[in-house]
């Protein structure tokens, strides 16, 4: 029987491209990383502003050996940064007539600062800047992983403020859910859309699961490294990367680290509000010197 994974794959790469959206208990048995090849049937998840679909380099067009090093940093944007994106102030009746609607109640604020934070996700996501700083190929297969990834780094943070981060993190798996959704219908998938949608849903909180369990004290220096090998990198079924691909996945493991560490540094306010950006991989230059 094929892996849950190699089915939803199967069965999307046979339509056009698409771009992969409760939070509650998990149990372990929900971990779920895949081991199987994905070069064949994955299909190419082409970005809005990327009409080319093309894969990238074959090698990295940075020194891996020399990235995410530095101290991490909260990654709140400051008070005057322009990316802010703030609360509309409204006066008179204007404001009555919202207030009225609930317009400024703790729910619509909530699903305001959940969307604000699934924007700044699909835009690190979207980015070719990340495919190409890690040696990724551009696949569905690929985006999904990534997302995922960084939905897990969101909601590993809001967790840390109790039950009402609890309830934002579920604000914001109800949009990515519903995102996710709209893309596969695109896709074509009509009458089995809500059986992939369960598939593409245990593939999620398998891999929340996975890098949990990676991040816990007791976990080997190497578990995360691990998981995010066979979750994000391999797609030929192999169970250790080859050289050249040790040091890209060596990469992210302190990317994902450091984002670990700058999420824990970042306040409850920018989180949810939204004001926060992802490590921008835009400026990591090629010559860049471990500090």
């Amino acid at each position: 029987m094929l892996p849950r994974w190699s089915r939803v794959i199967n069965h999307l790469s046979k339509l056009g491209s698409v771009r992969v959206n409760n939070i509650g208990d998990i149990g372990k048995d929900a971990i779920f990383t895949s081991r199987q090849s994905f070069s064949k049937a994955a299909l190419a998840a082409v970005a809005p502003n990327d009409s080319t679909g093309k894969g990238l380099p074959s090698k990295s067009l940075v020194n891996l050996d020399n990235l995410f090093w530095s101290k991490p940093c909260s990654l709140a944007l400051a008070l005057d940064s322009p990316l802010r994106i703030e609360e509309p102030k409204y006066e008179g009746i204007r404001y009555f007539m919202l207030k009225l609607l609930l317009f400024y109640s703790k729910q619509s604020k909530s699903l305001r600062g959940a969307n604000v934070v699934y924007r700044r996700i699909i835009a690190q996501v979207d980015k070719p800047t990340i495919y190409e700083v890690f040696n990724l190929e551009r696949t569905f297969k690929m985006t999904f992983s990534l997302l995922v990834l960084h939905m897990w780094l969101c909601l590993r943070r809001l967790k840390q403020e109790g039950k009402e981060g609890t309830e934002f993190g579920q604000y914001l798996y109800e949009i990515y859910n519903h995102d996710v959704e709209l893309r596969v219908s695109k896709a074509g998938v009509n009458l089995l859309l809500t059986k992939w949608m369960k598939e593409l849903e245990k593939i999620f909180y398998g891999n929340i699961v996975a890098y949990d369990t990676a991040m816990l004290p007791e976990a080997k220096p190497d578990e995360l490294q691990k998981v995010l090998w066979r979750n994000i990198f391999s797609d030929d079924g192999k169970a250790e990367p080859d050289d050249s691909a040790l040091r890209a996945v060596k990469a992210m493991t302190r990317y994902v680290r450091r984002e670990v560490s700058c999420f824990s540094l970042t306040d409850k306010e920018a989180m949810f509000s939204g004001n926060f950006m992802f490590t921008s991989l835009d400026s990591v230059p090629s010559g860049s010197e471990r500090r």
